[in-house]
């Protein structure tokens, strides 16, 4: 009986083989096939590989209690002190409620401005013109934040800033945008709006050009106004395109600009402006508290790869592909 097992089992493991020898041949004929469009991805591979995944291994510092002097493998393993102590440290609320704020304000200000302004240009029917205002919009993208606050100190501080020279002219008192922790949010929403709005405009007209024009013709034979052709067309037919960013801007939540607020934050309006980004700067760069500062840099990627998971989820759950 175990003889005609044997017997039987052979055949099957034979053809195994002979699928695994199939499929490496049709995977070594693609690779062959497609050589050059690889080579094309090679440098892009060879980014990821070097500057994104080899420092990977920077995040064992969290659970370490680095000393330069002893070297990485020589310092002490201390498993999760280092986030306890971020955990029971009274800062942490601040950063939280700070960068939780700053996300908010960014998804519910400064992720529609672009869709709205790509269906504002949408219903430009002059291509001179529609061209000629996508360029003026784009503009702001390629300037440094740097010269963005600079900028916004000329226009801004109380010494001569030509916004506050006018509201003085008007009112006979000058306003502490700068310093004032009220002031900082609105701010950097601002600064941003100015900034990326046009840039993040590029994805969702190039959504709105594959909408077919067919839809709205049908929609005039109806009567439906323009209004009622965006919000019954043009929407659902980018609605794909707007998830799947908003998933990806999920991901980003609790990233806030680093450059943006450290240039915009001062003595006085530290109390709001001050979050995880600049808070790891100011730890592990000015202070030498490398493993502190890479433990609060890791729960923050951690939630970031929870909230992607989670819209994702949801994404799915309502209808929709989502990212994977």
């Amino acid at each position: 009986m175990l003889k005609l097992k044997a017997s039987q089992s052979e055949p099957l493991a034979a053809q195994v083989q002979t699928v695994k020898h199939s499929s490496l041949s049709i995977l070594l004929a693609r690779i062959k096939k497609d050589k050059y469009l690889l080579l094309l991805c090679l440098p892009g591979l060879v980014y990821f590989l070097i500057f994104k995944y080899l420092p990977m291994w920077g995040v064992l510092l969290a659970f370490k209690n680095y000393q330069p002097f002893i070297g990485f493998f020589g310092s002490e393993w201390v498993g999760l002190d280092n986030f306890r102590q971020f955990f029971q440290d009274p800062v942490f609320f601040r950063l939280v409620r700070n960068t939780l704020l700053l996300g908010l304000y960014d998804m519910v200000f400064f992720f529609p401005a672009p869709i709205i302004l790509a269906l504002l240009l949408n219903e430009i029917r002059k291509s001179f013109y529609k061209r000629l205002i996508q360029s003026l919009i784009y503009v702001p993208h390629f300037i440094s934040m740097v010269i963005v606050a600079s900028i916004s100190y000329l226009l801004l501080t109380t010494e001569g800033g030509a916004i506050n020279e006018m509201i003085y002219g008007l009112t006979g008192q000058k306003m502490e945008f700068l310093t004032s922790e009220k002031w900082f949010r609105p701010l950097i929403i601002t600064q941003s709006l100015w900034k990326e709005m046009g840039w993040g405009t590029i994805i969702f007209l190039a959504a709105l050009a594959g909408v077919d024009q067919e839809q709205y013709e049908a929609a005039i034979v109806d009567g439906a106004n323009r209004f009622r052709q965006v919000w019954h067309i043009t929407l659902p037919a980018i609605r794909g395109t707007i998830i799947v960013l908003l998933i990806l801007r999920m991901g980003n939540f609790l990233d806030r600009g680093f450059e943006q607020v450290l240039l915009m934050s001062n003595a006085l309006n530290r109390p709001v402006a001050e979050v995880f980004d600049t808070y790891v700067y100011t730890l592990g760069i000015t202070q030498g508290a490398f493993s502190y500062s890479t433990a609060v840099g890791l729960f923050k990627a951690i939630i970031g790869i929870i909230l992607v998971f989670t819209s994702n989820y949801l994404a799915k759950r309502a209808g929709h592909s989502g990212i994977f």
